[in-house]
């Protein structure tokens, strides 16, 4: 996993106060399809280095974010710009259908 976490502490500063789009990667150690997607979130971010940046929260460890940002499934992936969530990605996808659902911040 070469994903960045981010936590309660750090969020306003690593998500909300980003320059460009940051996709927040809501997830738990416990979570099969959340270990599944890692990989591809982190091929997604190398092949886009300063076009998007990935971050992993552990819901488990930040109930209050993932209480404000409703997050009920996970995987649960939001993309962030300009402090607002833009996009919600629900479950783990191949790789070619996270990159269409990711398309407008990739280009």
């Amino acid at each position: 996993m070469t994903a960045k976490a981010t936590t309660s502490a750090t969020f306003e500063q690593d998500v909300l106060q980003a320059d460009g789009p940051v996709l927040v990667d809501f997830w738990a150690e416990w979570c099969g399809p959340c270990r599944m997607v890692a990989p591809v979130l982190d091929e997604i971010q190398n092949e886009n280095a300063g076009k998007i940046t990935v971050l992993k929260l552990n819901v488990d460890e930040n109930p209050d974010l993932a209480m404000k940002y409703q997050i009920t499934s996970i995987p649960a992936m939001k993309v962030f710009q300009g402090g607002e969530v833009k996009t919600t990605i629900i479950g783990a996808k191949p790789k070619y259908a996270l990159e269409q659902d990711l398309a407008a911040f990739l280009d």
